[in-house]
């Protein structure tokens, strides 16, 4: 009867709901970690029950619904010596672990990261994002990370993962290869090589990590205004035109600031010094227009057009002939100095020798022999 009263007194249900959407370890709380032998331990999905005795990590149950005892406990049993018939209590400490998955969890650079660009040459960038994580093997996330804390929240590992997601994504992104303006394209890819550099770090820790995001790459303010300012230029075009344009939208807004009074006068001598900057702005760059125009050098006159020039024999004209034709013709002796020719602007035919112009046609060429003496 008294014995059936301890044995009473010990707990025969074990379980953990849990409640708290943060908490990835739970140790189950018993006065001196009695557990009764043939006790009911319950493990919801998502969770997994691992028995630690005197210190020792004796056994890990999955998802079920278990009876303690000798034959569904071995390793308990090797480190009791249970009989099957002992039916007293034990001492063991029962943890539950949360193995369901924490999504929604942040990350950034605290620091730039330095790269060196394709483009823009060595700069920095900065990211945040979310990941997820998840136990995959209880029992060495109980070794190397929990211990013996009784209630252990997933913000106490929160920040050495983000410690980690961050040294792997500057050397991911470092190495990648990738352009910075190119980045918000391939998160995805960027994304999937840091999932794979982190998990064997993860592995260590009986973690993964099945979700991991990039939401946000960005470049310093300064680099950001002077790439604003690129894009601008580009927009904008013919900077000139932009120029006048604007002048004479300022010269438009002026000259609506008022109808009477001081509104008048104000908008009035606001137009006049706007029309004034405009009028220097194009004397400006007129006088910039002649000077590079007489900076060119001048092109030289064309050549006056060659005189065409024609021959009259045996009654008949033959022609035109430029003065090339003539020389040729002057050395073969088909052009004499007694060949009468003719070119605009000449007063009738004249004998090619008395042409001032073909004088050096006429130059190589020796005249005719003496008339032979008389005999005698």
């Amino acid at each position: 009867m008294v014995f059936s009263f301890i044995r009473g007194q010990f707990i025969d249900v074990i379980e953990w709901t849990d409640d708290s959407r943060d908490t990835l370890v739970w140790r189950f709380e018993r006065y001196g970690n009695e557990i009764k032998y043939g006790a009911k331990l319950t493990v919801r999905e998502s969770q997994v029950a691992v028995f630690v005795h005197e210190g020792q990590l004796a056994d890990v149950f999955g998802p079920g619904l278990y009876m303690l005892e000798t034959n569904n406990m071995p390793v308990m049993t090797s480190l009791q010596h249970w009989d099957h018939l002992f039916n007293s209590p034990f001492k063991s400490e029962i943890y539950f672990v949360n193995t369901r998955r924490f999504a929604g969890l942040k990350w950034g650079t605290q620091n730039p990261v330095m790269l060196r660009d394709p483009e823009f040459g060595p700069t920095r960038v900065r990211a945040f994002g979310s990941y997820a994580i998840r136990v995959k093997d209880a029992a060495v996330f109980m070794k190397e990370i929990v211990g013996t804390d009784g209630h252990f929240t997933q913000s106490e590992i929160s920040g050495q993962i983000r410690n980690i997601v961050v040294q792997k994504f500057a050397r991911a992104v470092a190495a990648s290869g990738i352009p910075v303006l190119d980045m918000a394209a391939n998160t995805r890819e960027l994304s999937g090589i840091i999932t794979e550099a982190i998990a064997p770090t993860l592995a260590e820790y009986g973690l993964e990590m099945p979700e991991f995001y990039i939401e946000n790459i960005s470049l310093p303010p300064e680099v950001e205004q002077a790439l604003d300012r690129r894009t601008s230029m580009g927009i904008v075009g013919d900077l000139n035109r932009y120029t006048q344009f604007a002048t004479a939208e300022a010269m438009r807004t002026a000259a609506q600031g008022g109808d009477s009074g001081m509104g008048a006068g104000l908008g009035a001598g606001m137009g006049m010094g706007v029309g004034m900057a405009m009028a220097g702005q194009m004397a400006a760059q007129g006088a910039a227009q002649g000077a590079a125009q007489a900076a060119q050098p001048q092109a030289a006159p064309p050549p006056p057009p060659a005189a065409a020039w024609h021959i009259a024999e045996g009654g008949q004209t033959k022609g035109p002939f430029d003065a090339a034709a003539l020389g040729r013709m002057a050395a073969q002796g088909t052009l004499t100095r007694a060949t009468l020719v003719w070119t605009a602007g000449q007063e009738g035919w004249k004998p090619a020798g008395e042409v001032a112009a073909l004088a050096p046609l006429f130059a190589q060429v020796p005249p005719p022999p003496p008339p032979p003496p008389p005999a005698g």
